[in-house]
């Protein structure tokens, strides 16, 4: 069950990619990512809210929340500091960077979570899932070359640097929400509520600094509805995913992999939308990635 849970996540992903890709277009980075976690949270509160006036109607519908010690406090916010930082550094190379360079560096990320699920969690991958995790990295090498042709040197421009940041950061966290799901036992809506509220608080400092004084930069801020999107689509796809995270026998090493599956939708529909280059020559490497997938998923 926790792998249909992971595709259902993979799904709300790539949606939610695309539309993050609309949202930072012309825009600056951080109010848009404020709008969007906001929009996420608003989301999240309203389940909150019944929970609080309607106990026996939410809890009965599965949306109780658990009340929480400082400490675990302390653990989620840990996680919003990470992520919020992977957000910060993703959207700022998807505003610079073709979404279908971007999204192939990010399905990188269970490279990460692969050693870390290893090395923490002694999970222990088959032959074919080993063949699988190489052949998604050496794919992900044949975008690079590609990239070279939409004049992006990945040696040398900076936006790449910051996508593989964010992946390794996105990663850190993805084998973080293990540990505060199974040893903590947060139910994802806990979890999803105050991670959102303190990402937002993060965000708001930051945005005192950088942006709330510029007159200039709130008035060249333009509002669009994929922010809203972005952020509650992001929800769903986390929902699905703690979920599934929830069950003691997933392996955040083949959920990582499963999750990258949301690329198809990025890269074939994104850039018919975006109508970005190449778009034939990533299917290439973007095959490769999938049956790299498919072995890592099927290989059991």
């Amino acid at each position: 069950m926790w792998m249909y849970l992971g595709l259902l996540a993979a799904l709300f992903l790539g949606l939610h990619n695309l539309c993050k890709k609309h949202a930072v277009q012309g825009n600056e980075v951080f109010p848009v990512l404020l709008g969007t976690v906001s929009s996420g949270f608003l989301f999240v509160a309203v389940f909150y809210g019944l929970s609080i006036f309607y106990p026996d109607y939410a809890l009965e519908h599965g949306y109780n929340f658990q009340k929480i010690s400082w400490q675990t406090h302390g653990f989620i916010f840990i996680k919003s500091a990470i992520m919020a930082s992977s957000w910060i550094l993703a959207y700022q190379a998807l505003k610079h960077l073709p979404i279908t360079i971007v999204t192939p560096i990010r399905s990188a990320g269970p490279f990460f979570t692969f050693i870390g699920a290893i090395l923490i969690y002694q999970e222990k991958p088959s032959p074919l899932q080993w063949i699988g995790f190489f052949l998604i990295i050496f794919s992900v090498m044949l975008y690079s070359k590609i990239g070279k042709k939409e004049g992006i040197n990945f040696k040398r421009n900076k936006w790449i640097f910051a996508i593989i940041g964010a992946t390794f950061l996105g990663a850190s966290s993805g084998l973080y929400d293990k540990f505060l799901i199974q040893n903590l036992s947060l139910n994802p809506q806990t979890l999803q509520f105050w991670f959102c509220l303190y990402t937002i608080l993060i965000l708001l400092v930051i945005l005192t600094i950088t942006w709330f004084p510029y007159a200039e930069k709130r008035k060249a801020f333009k509002f669009r509805w994929s922010i809203i999107a972005v952020g509650i689509l992001l929800q769903a796809a986390d929902y699905f995913y703690f979920k599934a995270l929830q069950d003691p026998d997933a392996l955040i090493m083949l959920l990582s992999a499963i999750k990258r599956s949301q690329i198809l939708i990025a890269v074939v529909v994104g850039g018919l939308v975006f109508k970005e280059q190449n778009k034939r020559k990533k299917l290439v490497p973007l095959a490769g990635i999938m049956i790299g997938v498919f072995l890592i998923l099927y290989s059991n």
